[in-house]
């Protein structure tokens, strides 16, 4: 995955220091997914056992929760430093790929493209904004309600992933990949959709829900605590700067969450340094701490200081959180 950020402001940082900091393993990678998915299939015995009581929703909220989280897993892997051996990755990625909807191919490509383009509106659209500006606040407090994305069908990424499979591409696919890609993003997109028709069929057969809960329907159930995570990234920065410092943000959150999220709260440092694998964003942290704006202490720091921006952002769409540098004390 090749970033180009030779036009971005960039820290000081020991060149021998990141050389070690970007070393892949395959340790680390195998332990993370082991972990994930044995807390995931524990989540979802207790919620089939549970059937019938009222601890039943709270199962599938924490199974939804945790499928939702596979966005992180997805991440790691389209990056691909989750793993030192490359086939190892890749089947790791395809995995979570389907898991988040993000169909390999075309995100691969969109999201090289988005760090290379961070919040860019201009000529090189960035395609991964998660927020739109002019902010609509009803749609966006509503990512904190579960199962409220399927209120906007037409605003899924199953939607984008089903319309790829009968050949009507996205604009983005025609800006981000090249033009020998289209064939694979069709055929992987059919193959996601096969398998969601087998699920439904089979859910259909056997008279039962439940294969749609536990296949289809996971990320809109447990949305809500990882989009109150994930959309820290970016949320109400400034657009249009060659500057990380700026446009993404670091946040610390509890173990649990970090685990689930694989790190990606070290967000800006990931940015500054994409190719830099999770396990090893604290260490590179210590390395450029001087040199970056302090982190938000917590979630509930963090949006006791952005939300007004984002609420600004609604009638404002110029209006943007001002991160305070160190070089503004000076």
């Amino acid at each position: 995955m090749h970033v180009n950020l030779d036009s971005w402001y960039k820290t000081d940082v020991d060149k021998k220091k990141l050389k070690e900091l970007s070393k892949r393993k395959d340790l680390p990678g195998l332990i993370h997914f082991f972990f994930y998915f044995l807390f995931l299939f524990a989540a979802g015995y207790l919620a089939y056992v549970t059937i019938g009581t009222w601890w039943t929703y709270l199962f599938f909220f924490i199974y939804g929760t945790v499928y939702a989280f596979s966005v992180a897993n997805w991440h790691e892997t389209v990056h691909r430093t989750a793993f030192k051996t490359r086939w190892i990755n890749e089947f790791f990625y395809h995995i979570s790929s389907f898991m988040c909807d993000f169909e390999g191919f075309r995100w691969r490509w969109s999201h090289t493209f988005h760090h290379s383009n961070t919040l860019q509106t201009e000529d090189d659209y960035d395609h991964e904004i998660q927020v739109s500006r002019p902010v609509e606040l009803i749609a966006f407090f509503l990512n904190f309600i579960p199962l409220t994305d399927l209120l906007y069908p037409h605003k899924l990424i199953k939607y984008e992933v089903i319309k790829h499979a009968f050949g009507k591409f996205s604009p983005v696919i025609d800006i981000t990949a090249p033009p020998k890609e289209k064939k694979k993003i069709l055929w992987n997109s059919r193959l996601y959709v096969f398998i969601w028709l087998l699920v439904i069929l089979y859910s259909i057969y056997i008279g039962s829900f439940l294969p749609i809960i536990y296949i289809i329907l996971p990320t809109y159930i447990g949305k809500p605590i990882w989009f109150a995570v994930n959309v820290t990234q970016h949320l109400a920065a400034k657009i249009d700067t060659k500057d990380h410092r700026l446009s993404t943000y670091s946040v610390r959150i509890n173990p649990l969450l970090s685990f689930l999220y694989w790190n990606m709260e070290f967000h800006l440092e990931h940015h500054m340094y994409p190719m830099v694998p999770s396990y090893n964003l604290k260490k590179l942290r210590k390395e450029i701490d001087d040199q970056l704006p302090k982190p938000f202490n917590s979630l509930f720091d963090f949006y006791k200081q952005v939300l007004p921006s984002v609420i600004a952002l609604a009638t404002n769409p110029n209006n943007y959180y001002k991160v305070k540098l160190s070089s503004d004390n000076d």
